[in-house]
């Protein structure tokens, strides 16, 4: 069956005591919503369609930033997950094939789960997502079966205790054709002990209208909605403990798996090594056989083959190193490209930049680039030798094979084998520093005296 549609309720309201719409907290480094709209995505559907509720505008903004062409609608009034649906109606007035119901708040959905109701629904109408908790207190809804047929999905708080007794709980994830979807949820009331339209309802009304319905079952930890601060906690250490294993599993060493976290997207070769304590912000890739040392951070770059960063480096966005790039203890990247073989070993800035292979940028130098209002760049051509402590005020460029002196200023451009000297001239004054002291160690003890 062909997805004609993802219809994602985000509407959700939160429990999280913060201003922030409960789908826009972050999980591995993106927002519970991405998170969502990534698994929809893997039906390739022919539009999706986010539901938003509270907070409406922030969260329209998100769903377009990850997809510009997602469909945003409003639900202005909370009136149930049946309501919620029926916001996405008047964007899918010419859909003709299936929908798929998905939550903002529920993050873990897998991509092969959803393929398995997409092949039950080629034999029934409705498919139900369900996971079995045999905990009868588990407040979860139930979904009562005969053989492989869903008669009808039962609120918890609407269930009797032999309903709740039933394992089978309700994910809330639907697959149908659309123009049935919305039939059915004409006809569905508020009849119920919240007083809300349930979408759970649909299937009840299908199956007396002689229309079939069945459970697809997947894990309950796939199903994990999130709505407290301690849940959004729990469901970030299972995304990592996730992420590590898949990782691992691919052939990357990590020394301390447990101190590392990785992104939503972060991408690691095989046989690349991850020390320690190190964080991976979103945009990340690092190539087989690289090496990111202990305490380092890195976000928006890509690390080539034999590259070692770290330790206590950061890499920001835009950071391009090259194979076999050395970058070292308390080195900032950002914005730049750092060609084979080069190497910046410690306590330095370089942003803006390119840097050429085999140069060599000393210990505390910085690519002075930004002016209070414009970023201006530095290229720094190959094989150049940087001296310690340079300050490189961009716009500048220095040519192949030049060098700059310790502790230089360089304001203008070198010519390439040129060596540029831009400091003042030491003075000595003879015996000066003795006199001071004596005089200074003086004025310290009469203080003292006098207290």
């Amino acid at each position: 069956m062909d997805i004609s549609a993802i219809i994602l309720a985000a509407g959700q309201g939160t429990r999280m005591n913060s201003e922030q719409p409960k789908v826009l907290h972050e999980l591995g480094g993106a927002p519970l919503l991405v998170h969502a709209l990534r698994s929809a995505a893997s039906l390739e559907p022919a539009r999706t369609v986010v539901v938003a509720g509270v907070g409406g505008d922030a969260v329209e903004a998100a769903a377009r930033a990850w997809d510009p062409d997602v469909v945003t609608v409003r639900q202005d009034e909370q009136l149930g997950t049946g309501h919620a649906v029926l916001q996405a109606r008047p964007a899918l007035t010419d859909a003709a094939g299936d929908a798929v119901i998905l939550y903002g708040d529920t993050p873990f959905i897998r991509p092969e789960t959803l393929e398995a109701m997409q092949e039950a629904r080629a034999h029934f109408d409705i498919v139900v997502l369900g996971f079995d908790v045999p905990d009868p207190t588990a407040r979860y809804g139930r979904l009562v079966t005969r053989g492989d047929s869903l008669e009808a999905i039962v609120e918890f708080k609407d269930a009797d205790d032999d309903t709740r007794a039933i394992p089978l709980c309700n994910s809330g994830v639907v697959m149908a054709n659309v123009a049935i979807l919305f039939t059915l949820l004409d006809a569905v009331t508020n009849d119920n002990a919240a007083e809300e339209y349930y979408l759970t309802d649909i299937v009840g009304i299908a199956r007396s209208k002689g229309l079939t319905a069945t459970v697809v079952r997947c894990d309950e930890a796939e199903t994990l909605g999130i709505n407290t601060r301690a849940e959004l906690a729990a469901a970030e250490a299972a995304f990592q403990s996730r992420a590590r294993a898949e990782a691992m599993e691919d052939g990357v060493g990590f020394v301390a798996p447990d101190t590392v976290y990785l992104a939503y997207d972060t991408v690691l070769g095989r046989d690349a090594v991850v020390e320690p304590n190190v964080i991976f912000g979103p945009g990340v890739t690092v190539e087989s056989g690289a090496r990111i040392r202990a305490f380092s951070h890195l976000e928006g770059c890509h690390v080539s083959r034999g590259a070692t960063v770290g330790p206590f480096a950061r890499l920001r966005p835009g950071a391009e190193l090259a194979e076999d790039v050395h970058i070292g203890n308390f080195v900032e990247i950002k914005n730049a490209q750092i060609d084979e073989g080069a190497k910046i070993n410690h306590l330095s800035y370089v942003g803006d930049a390119s840097v050429g292979s085999k140069t060599n940028i000393g210990a505390g130098t910085i690519t002075c680039n930004y002016d209070g209002v414009f970023k201006h760049r530095t290229t720094i051509g190959k094989g150049v030798f940087v001296g310690s402590n340079t300050m490189l005020v961009a716009p500048v460029t220095l040519g192949n094979d030049s060098m700059t002196a310790s502790g230089t200023v360089v304001t203008g451009d070198v010519p390439a084998g040129d060596l540029a000297v831009g400091r003042a001239r030491q003075v000595n004054k003879p015996g000066l520093a003795r006199k001071m002291f004596e005089r200074l160690r003086a004025a310290k003890a009469a203080k003292s005296k006098g207290a």
